[in-house]
């Protein structure tokens, strides 16, 4: 059982398991990150689903406002660094470019920390991470929509 133990324990991270602990301490806190890890893991399939929703424009409902903004979307939320933000475009002329995203960015007064860009078929998706001084001075909702708007 010793050895079962310390097995366990040498799995877990170094945060969950700090100074001597007893037994039944190890194994609290091996459910703790268990728990943690299934939480990790409904959080990155929700945004690989979002991301794939966003590759195949699935945002689109019924309304005739949407079916103008066919081939835009935009995902703006909060992240560790200030804002995160997915930026999708089918890759065609008369689509907004990443200047254009980079210039709303920096007049909300966010400052690009990374940005990462792939194609899936014939969309364009960006990831721009951006930093924020005072989160309360950013608006998210209209940050999100001014970019959606954006031609």
């Amino acid at each position: 059982m010793a050895s079962l133990y310390a097995s366990l324990r040498s799995l877990l991270p170094l945060h969950f398991i700090q100074g001597k602990r007893s037994t039944s301490d190890q194994v609290n806190e091996a459910v703790n990150y268990i728990k943690y890890l299934q939480r990790k893991n409904k959080e990155l399939s929700s945004r690989r689903d979002e991301l794939m929703l966003l590759s195949r424009g699935s945002f689109l409902n019924d309304c005739k406002d949407d079916m103008k903004m066919m081939n835009n979307h935009v995902v703006v939320r909060q992240c560790l660094v200030g804002v995160e933000i997915v930026f999708s475009s089918r890759c065609c002329n008369g689509q907004p470019r990443l200047s254009s995203v980079l210039q709303v960015l920096s007049e909300n007064a966010l400052c690009l920390v990374n940005s990462i860009s792939s194609i899936v078929d014939d969309r364009l998706i960006y990831t721009i991470h951006a930093e924020v001084s005072n989160m309360a001075l950013v608006d998210l909702a209209e940050l999100e929509e001014r970019l959606i708007r954006m031609k």
